[in-house]
């Protein structure tokens, strides 16, 4: 059985969620799993530490077979990450949740902590939260430390220069905003978009119970 390569988001301002969300995917894996955490790798940073550095995962695997990022930080899975071997297609580059274009319910994002920011409105957005990289994919050759450490705005967010057809879907149960109405029955990956529930302003999101709980089993003591 193959190692599983997942490459996750990591702000230190976001240590808990990063912690929490390790623990849901080594609670429900099937099969070996390793897991990178991406911060900011000394590239430009954005909302959060890892804005850019989620597309260093086709180089950081020297372009070779598949791999998964997630945020992570923001968010919990309630399935088994195996079962996105089973999803890939190698005639795409990429594989994301295909969002419709919406305006954010939450025009701030991580009130009441130092993090605090506009939560900017743009085309495919949160698309890039949750990826199954084809790393073989000539695509991906243009995003390396050195030009990534140029990038600016959402171009690389976009997924800008990539064909509509090279670009495949998952499932949505595979990147479920709750804070932006998705429905927390049914998800495989419960996504906190404005706030993880371990920040005050947002312990009673959609979903925050399994989060409590999941940082409960976490923490506890045998």
């Amino acid at each position: 059985m193959s190692t599983i390569r997942l490459f996750c988001g990591f702000d230190q301002r976001e240590a808990i969620g990063h912690a929490v969300f390790s623990e849901s995917v080594i609670e429900h894996a099937s099969a070996p799993v390793s897991i990178t955490p991406l911060g900011h790798r000394g590239l430009p940073q954005g909302t959060n530490a890892f804005t850019y550095s989620r597309f260093l995962v086709p180089y950081l695997c020297d372009r070779e077979g598949w791999a998964i990022f997630m945020d992570g930080a923001d968010m919990l899975i309630l399935a088994d990450i195996a079962e996105m071997e089973t999803l890939f297609d190698p005639s795409k580059a990429v594989q994301v949740v295909q969002h419709p274009n919406y305006e954010t319910r939450n025009p701030i994002k991580y009130r009441g902590t130092g993090m605090e920011c506009p939560n900017r409105n743009y085309a495919r957005k949160n698309w890039a939260s949750v990826m199954l990289f084809n790393c073989e994919h000539p695509y991906w050759l243009r995003w390396r430390p050195g030009t990534l450490a140029n990038v600016q705005g959402v171009d690389p967010l976009q997924f800008a220069g990539l064909a509509d057809d090279q670009i495949g879907s998952l499932p949505d149960c595979w990147n479920r905003i709750v804070d932006e109405g998705h429905s927390v029955e049914g998800a495989k990956v419960l996504h906190w978009t404005a706030g993880i529930p371990a920040f005050p302003e947002y312990a009673g999101a959609p979903g925050a119970d399994l989060w409590f709980a999941t940082r409960d089993r976490l923490l506890e003591v045998v």
